[in-house]
């Protein structure tokens, strides 16, 4: 659907997008126990240990479109954590595998926030320079099959943002380079994506002391409460990915139309769901696509 969201135009300031991306982040990785099951990067975690299985381990997992960061640190800890214990064949084993790691990729780098996430965990990685999710580097794929590793690739609340003609492009990049890839959406096209939407911008005008004093920014106050600006956009970007985000048969027909032959498309699995993580407002959208065979 064509329809635009505010922090994607170049002239919304950079500060405010800061602060956007660090509110998607929070809402990525938060737990509430009292109002929330699980956070969505310890969701995203548990799909791909449960549908990648125990090959999991013969994966590398990069974000090819990591922004600030993302949710995908919090994934890294989550599923490594969730790993090391399970099953205890693992854990008992003399030659346990290794723990899995995770690359921060994106078209627009952000080294220095992606420098600061690495340093707190020896599994997560990063590519300074920038990186075309349409048109990805061999060497970076090369690497990684060098290590006997596969490719898995990740679109954190990302997807949504690419056309159709550029989402083809992506895809056929991805299906020709790659053994799999997950689409994990915190929206979607329905009543409950939009008031899902509406919540996010009353909990950012809630907790935003709490933030502005994590961040050491007060001045995200101004932005929050005397010209609200701030939970404004989340909620008109927030519909506004609402509508764009795809079905999983829209998916489907992209990969269908992406320039690769019906014999190719045959040779992968696509998986799709959702998990409830707020009760009635709050869902993981998911799609998790693998190469037929990958997960022996």
């Amino acid at each position: 659907m064509q329809v635009f969201e505010i922090a994607d135009q170049e002239w919304f300031p950079q500060f405010l997008r800061t602060h956007m991306q660090a509110a998607l982040t929070a809402a990525w990785t938060t737990h509430i126990p009292l109002l929330q099951s699980s956070s969505p990067a310890r969701i995203v975690a548990r799909l791909l240990s449960h549908h990648l299985g125990p090959s999991i381990h013969n994966y590398t997992f990069i974000d090819f479109c990591a922004g600030a960061g993302g949710p995908t640190p919090s994934i890294e800890k989550h599923l490594n954590a969730s790993i090391s214990t399970s099953p205890p064949s693992y854990a008992e084993a003399a030659t346990a595998p290794p723990p899995v790691q995770f690359i921060l990729t994106d078209i627009h780098p952000h080294p220095a926030l992606w420098s600061a996430a690495a340093s707190a965990s020896p599994n997560l990685s990063y590519v300074s320079s920038s990186v075309d999710a349409s048109n990805v580097p061999q060497h970076l794929i090369n690497d990684q099959k060098q290590k006997g590793k596969k490719v898995f690739r990740l679109f954190n609340l990302a997807f949504h943002h690419f056309d159709d003609t550029l989402a083809r492009k992506i895809l056929r990049n991805t299906l020709e380079t790659s053994d799999g890839f997950g689409i994990f959406e915190l929206q979607d096209r329905s009543l409950s994506g939009f008031l899902a939407c509406c919540l996010f911008g009353l909990g950012a005008m809630v907790m935003a002391p709490y933030y502005a004093f994590l961040w050491g920014a007060p001045l995200a106050l101004v932005w929050t409460y005397l010209v609200p600006a701030l939970p404004a956009v989340l909620v008109f970007d927030g519909w506004m990915s609402s509508l764009r985000t795809r079905t999983v048969g829209e998916v489907k027909d992209l990969m269908g139309s992406c320039g690769l032959g019906e014999g190719e498309i045959r040779k992968w699995e696509v998986r799709s769901g959702t998990e409830r993580f707020i009760p009635g407002v709050g869902y993981v959208n998911w799609i998790i696509v693998t190469r037929k065979g990958s997960q022996e």
